[in-house]
């Protein structure tokens, strides 16, 4: 395995559309949202441990979720496990992180991925990145990996690269916002756009410095730690300075402004694990269409369910279609699977009505 490829795996997130079983104490990435009896952050890091060697798989994460990390990927040290004492956005954590690598090893190549997406072909996953970490070791580049895309999605912004390249790996020309369904429709004809996966590889000195050139002060925020990464200093550092950093993502922070961005049009399968409607699209279904997940079912005049409850329990369900239906202890959600995006101004009322304890 190359002692130079690392990864730092994004595990930070509340994953809140996912409720109520991802809730901001324990976030969808610590569950096993498919049934197959392996959390996401497992099957994550299996999946990244293939190529990249364990020592040098980061966690990022919010402090409180240090445990849960800890307890779910035994095979990581405290070392290994990048506390944000604050939410700021992605860009910041990336620099931190790139930061601990680079004087770890100057010649490292880094993957950025998050922890809750699931990718099927984990072979055709790792030739194309690293496919991607090759060029990033020979020239000064920022590598994306662009999702081909199936339909005119509104829920993910799009990577238009260059229609004239000829190489596997294509110059981007710009990142486009989330876009409504027409112009969705319109960047599917055009054929050189790309679903915006946020994966990310480039070396620790590419994208240092690019953060040098394109976010000084946030550059200059986090240098002044260097002396101390990954030493015992480390932490009381970051918990005085990283809430000082700027909240803003990669994207606007540096992917936008650089002009050395590559993408490489996945050959893998890929699903986000956004929403509830994601996780019944990947699962298997019955005769009916209706996706279960732990439950023992009775089901009459019912189709187009996503019915998830705890390990072995009866659900009885009739005369009822195309609804989420989420048993949790002290919570049931019956809901709309066409309503899936308001499930957050529903835990809003929640958090505001029954208190914070059931969000």
């Amino acid at each position: 395995m190359n002692k130079n490829y690392y990864a730092v795996l994004m595990a930070g997130g509340v994953g809140s559309r996912f409720w109520p079983i991802s809730t901001s104490e324990y976030p969808k990435q610590f569950h096993d949202m498919l049934g197959t009896g392996t959390t996401l952050i497992q099957k994550t890091f299996q999946r990244l441990n293939k190529f990249v060697p364990t020592e040098n798989i980061l966690i990022l994460t919010n402090a409180r979720y240090n445990d849960l990390v800890l307890e779910q990927l035994p095979m990581v040290s405290q070392e290994q496990v990048v506390l944000e004492p604050a939410m700021r956005n992605t860009a910041p954590c990336i620099l931190y992180a790139s930061l601990k690598i680079q004087k770890m090893n100057p010649n490292g190549v880094m993957i950025v991925a998050p922890s809750d997406h699931w990718i099927e072909d984990e072979d055709a996953f790792a030739k194309d990145v690293t496919a991607c970490f090759e060029k990033c070791e020979k020239e000064e580049a920022l590598c994306t990996l662009g999702i081909k895309p199936s339909f005119p999605n509104t829920g993910f912004g799009y990577i238009e690269y260059n229609k004239e390249s000829t190489t596997d790996i294509k110059e981007v020309n710009q990142f486009r916002e989330k876009p409504d369904y027409e112009t969705a429709k319109d960047f599917l004809a055009q054929g050189n756009f790309l679903w915006n996966a946020g994966i990310f590889m480039w070396s620790v000195s590419t994208i240092v410095n690019a953060f040098k050139n394109f976010q000084p002060s946030q550059y200059a925020l986090f240098e002044k730690g260097i002396a101390v990464y990954n030493t015992p200093e480390e932490q009381g550092f970051i918990n005085e300075n990283y809430p000082k950093a700027e909240n803003i993502s990669i994207d606007y922070a540096i992917l936008e402004q650089s002009k050395a961005i590559y993408v490489l049009p996945a050959t893998f399968d890929w699903n986000d694990l956004g929403t509830w409607g994601s996780l019944y699209d990947k699962l298997d279904k019955d005769s009916e269409n209706n996706a279960i997940v732990n439950s023992k079912v009775i089901i009459e005049d019912a189709q187009g369910n996503m019915i998830r409850s705890p390990k072995g329990k009866i659900v009885v369900v009739d005369g009822l279609n195309d609804y989420i239906i989420v048993d949790k202890e002290e919570v049931l959600l019956i809901y709309p699977k066409t309503k899936e995006q308001d499930i957050k101004k529903v835990l809003s009322k929640v958090k505001d009505t029954y208190g914070e304890e059931y969000a």
